[in-house]
């Protein structure tokens, strides 16, 4: 039974990925549908968690604009998506950096893997 769902599964999942971890910086790509038009539309922030495994794969990716902090959660593997593009990498120590949600300024600052 597992074997017949991870082949069903298999065919749906987005072959060419980016490597991307907890505390990098990525832009997503969304592509949103507005009545009968559609547009794309970048989301940058920071992963502060990973959730799951195979097709239903999530990120949780926060950002910060007008001192405002807003988290969203894409699918990884969903068609709406168009590109997920790693800007920066960060340096954790963690799976989980929900931390940064209570830190403000440069203390919400993730250092950079090199």
């Amino acid at each position: 039974m597992a074997d017949l769902i991870k082949t069903l599964t298999e065919q749906y999942k987005k072959a060419a990925l980016p490597e991307m971890n907890v505390g990098d910086t990525v832009r997503v790509t969304v592509r949103v549908k507005e009545g009968n038009r559609e547009r794309t539309q970048a989301f940058e922030g920071i992963i502060i968690a990973k959730k799951h495994g195979g097709i239903n794969e999530t990120i949780t990716v926060r950002r910060v604009s007008y001192n405002v902090g807003c988290e969203k959660v894409f699918p990884v593997h969903s068609p709406t998506i168009v590109s997920v593009e790693t800007v920066r990498r960060g340096k954790v120590r963690r799976a989980k950096l929900y931390y940064l949600r209570d830190r403000v300024g440069k203390a919400a600052k993730v250092k950079e893997r090199l």
